[in-house]
């Protein structure tokens, strides 16, 4: 059920180009429906109150025992059901929204995409599969802010919002490695929080996954690019920069919550 509630977006990003021939900006109805399997999710609810969140993985490359892990805790349900409920309804307000000669297809598909990331975000235990999901919504992003490339503000807003965005994840990506290293494991649930804590790389991995999040929040300094990402169609500023995509940042924090306990950055920042 998890893998199926991350990847129903990308499959229906995979149909929009064809339902947009046909319905043209109508195809946001059947399209919503991308997210039943997510709303689904909520029969986990009371599995992970009770402290036996639900798993599910998808087997990436055997030879290098990579895989796709996801875990339905509390916090990953709670922002799931958040994704999947302002995609419901950005889907639905969009057919409204979009005029007869907007790309429809491209719409469609580019916000399934984002919507597909966001969920494998949330719910992703692996640490490699949530950097591809991060880097997957910086992509889709960039493409959405961008959607009327005859505008100038939009492609401007879309390139400042990659670089910010583009440098927090390659932070993501080097404190990736080394909680893998430290922690001897590659799958959040599984790290050994007190060999990382004692790790000589603690220091600069706290200082590298609060850099990341600090820049896909849009918080100071590294809001500059909010508001110029604010030229793209209503409906994706909505999904992406008031309801998701700067949720981000939060989902990052609070998935390593146990390294930053007891630190002299905890007060500030859970």
């Amino acid at each position: 059920m998890l893998v199926f509630a991350v990847f129903a977006p990308f499959v229906a990003a995979l149909f929009a180009p064809l339902l947009t021939r046909r319905l043209g900006a109508r195809a946001g109805w059947p399209l919503a429906l991308a997210f039943v399997p997510a709303f689904a999710l909520a029969l986990f609810v009371p599995a992970a109150l009770s402290g036996a969140p639900a798993t599910g993985e998808l087997v990436w490359v055997p030879g290098l025992n990579l895989s796709l892990a996801f875990r339905a805790d509390g916090f990953s349900l709670l922002f799931a059901l958040l994704v999947a409920a302002m995609g419901v309804l950005v889907t639905v307000y969009a057919t409204s929204y979009l005029g007869e000669g907007e790309r429809h297809g491209r719409f469609y598909g580019l916000l399934l995409l984002f919507a597909g990331a966001m969920l494998g975000l949330v719910l992703a235990d692996n640490l490699y599969a949530l950097f591809a999901f991060w880097e997957l919504t910086s992509v889709a992003s960039f493409l959405l802010i961008g959607f009327w490339d005859d505008r100038e503000a939009a492609q401007d807003g879309a390139v400042k919002a990659l670089v910010v965005t583009a440098a927090g994840g390659l932070a993501l990506l080097v404190a990736v490695i080394l909680l893998s290293l430290a922690g001897g494991s590659v799958n959040l649930s599984e790290l050994d929080v007190a060999a990382v804590r004692g790790s000589p790389s603690f220091a600069p991995l706290l200082g590298l996954l609060l850099f990341a999040a600090l820049t896909k929040s849009a918080q100071l300094p590294f809001h500059l690019w909010l508001p110029t990402a604010m030229e793209a169609p209503t409906p994706i500023s909505a999904f992406l920069h008031s309801a998701t995509m700067v949720k981000a940042g939060i989902v990052l924090l609070a998935k390593f919550a146990p390294l930053f306990a007891a630190t002299f950055w905890s007060d500030g920042l859970l």
